[in-house]
């Protein structure tokens, strides 16, 4: 049972950060101000209701199912969670509460963008550890 809820949990995460990631990189490009509020506002609420059940119920799941567990992909794995977990609540999440705060002011100013670059940034690297911990799972399974 463990292993099919780190498997949900970690490829809802997953997807969660890369729905906020392409939504913000989308919505810049081509949405009016009152887009990029909109989907500021959503990825406060409800996306950060999502997706931090799902990050603590693969973080809490993988720590289960790595005792019994042993070896280099295993190490990995739990070489990254940490900085997953830190980049999630040091920068990700109060970006997102800051950037929404901004964008529903109105203030898409010099440090609205800086920030954004930030979130954007610290997303495409939890992207990709994230991804690698899927990959590394995977393998562990069998699966690839």
């Amino acid at each position: 049972m463990n292993k099919k809820i780190h498997s949900i949990a970690s490829l809802l995460a997953t997807l969660t950060i890369a729905t906020f990631f392409l939504s913000t990189i989308t919505v810049e490009l081509f949405g009016p101000h009152e887009a990029i509020a909109k989907v500021k506002q959503l990825i406060v609420i409800p996306g950060l209701f999502i997706l931090v059940p799902a990050i603590a119920a693969a973080g809490g799941t993988g720590q289960l199912l790595s005792k019994s567990r042993r070896g280099k992909l295993v190490d990995a794995k739990k070489k990254r969670m940490p900085f997953i977990a830190a980049n999630g609540l040091l920068i990700l999440i109060p970006c997102a509460i800051v950037l929404n705060y901004w964008a529903s002011d109105g203030r898409f100013d010099g440090m609205f963008y800086l920030v954004q670059g930030v979130e954007l940034l610290a997303g495409a690297v939890n992207l990709t550890l994230m991804s690698l911990n899927i990959r590394d799972g995977l393998k562990l399974g069998g699966r690839f």
